[in-house]
């Protein structure tokens, strides 16, 4: 079967958020569900997921993406789900680690790149050889200011970051003739998340961060694209965002 043998479109079935949490990931995870899509959560702490999986009824996984054997098991357990291997899936960890490069210890830096970075290798080859195989699929990748531009004392998360970048361009290039779809977001900006202390736009400079519902219209609108005019990159930043 060629390309052109596929349809342009297709009802999305099933979505795997990695990386699952209280901000951006139960945002992605609540507007699928909403879209009918079977929803999975994975986290290495799962017991922060029960009042969301709840929510949208979504089956909950224990995976470190950064532990290749893991991330196995987990893909492995997805393929047996009711709706089938995930169609879409969403990288969203990272791991900051701030200091001097002088400083750093090079243990904290080596785990900082393997959650960022070689957890989205993992995640992606397990989602990429189901998708192939059924030449369709989507698979998007948060990133972030450091995607594109290294603060000062932040080189891990560069590092990290720059890496999921590289991985997502080359992924595109080699997928997406075979019918998978793959994006990288880059946030530029900081994300509300009412469970978190100062994460909220103060009264006096409304939406000035950016809010986890819009990023996550975007996110289903990335996943629904027509394969004609299929987005790879895209920056999202509050309107009082410098850049």
């Amino acid at each position: 079967m060629t390309l052109l043998d596929t349809p342009t479109s297709y009802h999305l079935r099933h979505i795997l958020v990695v990386g699952a949490g209280s901000g951006l990931s139960a945002s992605v995870a609540r507007r699928f569900a909403a879209e009918g899509l079977a929803v999975s959560l994975a986290a290495r702490d799962t017991d922060k997921l029960s009042g969301l999986a709840s929510e949208v009824s979504a089956e909950v996984y224990p995976c470190d993406a950064s532990q290749s054997d893991q991330v196995d098991t987990l893909f492995a357990n997805l393929d047996k789900a009711p709706a089938g291997a995930p169609d879409v899936v969403v990288y969203n960890p990272s791991a900051r680690v701030r200091g001097s490069i002088t400083e750093l210890n090079p243990d904290d830096v080596h785990y900082a790149l393997m959650v960022t970075a070689f957890g989205g290798f993992l995640v992606a080859r397990a989602a990429a050889r189901r998708m192939e195989a059924a030449r369709r699929g989507v698979i998007i990748f948060t990133g972030a200011s450091a995607s594109v531009k290294g603060y000062a004392l932040s080189a891990p998360f560069a590092m990290g970051k720059f890496a999921l970048r590289g991985l997502a361009q080359s992924l595109a290039r080699e997928i997406q003739p075979k019918g998978v779809h793959v994006a990288h977001v880059n946030i530029d900006g900081g994300i509300e998340n009412s469970a978190r202390e100062g994460r909220v736009s103060p009264p006096d400079k409304p939406d000035s961060m950016l809010s986890p519902d819009a990023i996550a219209d975007h996110y289903w609108h990335l996943a629904t694209q027509h394969r004609s005019a299929w987005t790879f990159e895209t920056e999202l930043r509050p309107w009082l965002e410098r850049f």
